[in-house]
């Protein structure tokens, strides 16, 4: 009888919107899901702040903040926001949240099981706490591997700092229920070292269907950006470390049809030298937009001809598959994938667009011009995308499986 009952599930995440991110909404969406399907549903996270590191309007002067959003109960704590200006600031950021989220251990109420979001690695700290104050078991959710990523991108060099965070971060696996991961290649290289296959479960990133789908471009917008009469190739997203938008640049340099339009959307760390440098080179072929709210996202993505999606070459991004890629897919737009590894392979695979080596310049613009100059085999390619996330990534199918994965791990009490 206790079994049948729902779930009182508490996830723990630092990104949660009204931020705009691929972690926010993953965890928005699928956490409005399991509370429309009967289950108590609380999250406790920061209050919001990225990418800008600037805590938002409405939340500012707070320590602690409750709402709710679409059936969810929110509970928020102050974070020590920084815009990105260093490694060690956005460390103390991250440890700020995981001392002030304990704050709403009270708060909070009974607990079954805790799904927890990583990056940062730093909150696993907080799902210990929690798992052993609610005598609940945790679910460790692992986008990208840390510290792997930040040692690959530059960011951590201190071997003894680099000791600590493996060592934390391998206690956390050992610790957790389950570790739920986005790709394959994630969970081959974590079985690689040593977390055991059954505690490994593939829970893919998705996209709303319903909600970002193929439309007519929106011909008022187009003209108040800027965008009307040209073939829109868009990268929407962060502009950060990871994403190495260079290249789109250096693309933009190179292409020779007066009809294509870069455009870059979004803000992160690296923007500011991105539009430096597109108006020190006079790239006239590029603008930036700045982020748009969530809600607008499919409007915007409608305006564009095709998608880009970039990351950088570096090896561990050969098991990415990044979300921005199935919003694009999922609205009928071919892609320029300037991916390597499980991301393009989905790409092949699906139809849906074309595969660039990344940080390659040269084969990005050769892809965007041949698009360009070739409409109908664009839009087939959009029709082949927007069938395979349906087949695949659908968000509402992977609520399910998170549910299952939930409820395998709940002792009921």
């Amino acid at each position: 009888m206790m079994a049948d009952r729902g779930m009182r599930v508490m996830f723990l995440t630092q990104y949660f919107p009204p931020e705009i991110g691929a972690p926010q909404i993953r965890m928005f969406e699928l956490a409005k899901r399991l509370a429309a399907a009967g289950h108590d549903v609380s999250v406790v996270t920061a209050l919001p702040n990225y990418p800008t590191g600037v805590i938002q309007e409405g939340y500012r002067g707070h320590f602690g903040m409750e709402e709710r959003m679409d059936g969810v109960r929110v509970l928020r704590r102050w974070v020590f926001a920084t815009p990105n200006a260093g490694f060690f600031k956005r460390l103390l950021m991250q440890f700020s949240f995981v001392f002030s989220s304990l704050t709403a251990v009270r708060k909070v109420g009974p607990v079954d099981v805790i799904f927890v979001q990583s990056p940062p690695l730093p909150i696993g700290l907080a799902a210990l706490v929690y798992s052993r104050l609610k005598r609940a078991p945790f679910v460790f959710n692992v986008s990208d591997i840390w510290p792997q990523s930040a040692i690959e991108l530059g960011m951590l060099r201190n071997r003894f700092a680099i000791r600590l965070a493996e060592m934390l971060e391998m206690h956390l696996y050992r610790r957790a229920a389950r570790v739920t991961v986005p790709t394959h290649g994630i969970q081959d290289k974590l079985a690689s070292r040593g977390v055991p296959r059954h505690k490994l479960v593939l829970l893919t990133n998705g996209v709303d269907t319903t909600i970002y789908q193929p439309a007519a471009p929106d011909p008022e917008l187009a003209r108040r950006l800027g965008l009307d009469g040209r073939k829109v190739f868009l990268y929407a997203g962060t502009h950060g470390l990871s994403q190495g938008l260079d290249v789109i640049l250096e693309a933009a340099k190179m292409t020779g049809n007066p009809d294509v339009l870069y455009v870059l959307a979004g803000e992160g760390a690296d923007k500011a030298t991105l539009v430096d440098k597109a108006a020190a080179e006079k790239i006239a072929n590029v603008i930036f937009l700045p982020n748009q709210p969530k809600s607008s996202m499919p409007t915007l993505l409608n305006l564009a001809y095709a998608g880009i999606v970039s990351l950088r070459p570096l090896d561990v991004f050969r098991s990415a598959l990044p979300s921005k890629m199935f919003e694009s897919m999922a609205v009928g737009q071919p892609l320029v994938a300037a991916l390597w590894g499980e991301g393009a392979d989905v790409v092949r695979d699906a139809r849906c667009g074309v595969v660039t080596e990344p940080g390659n310049a040269r084969e990005l613009r050769d892809a965007v011009e041949s698009l360009a100059r070739d409409p109908e085999g664009a839009k087939q390619m959009g029709r082949n995308g927007r069938a395979y996330v349906d087949e695949h990534f659908n968000r509402d199918k992977l609520a399910v499986q998170l549910a299952h994965v939930l409820r395998e791990v709940w002792r009921p009490r």
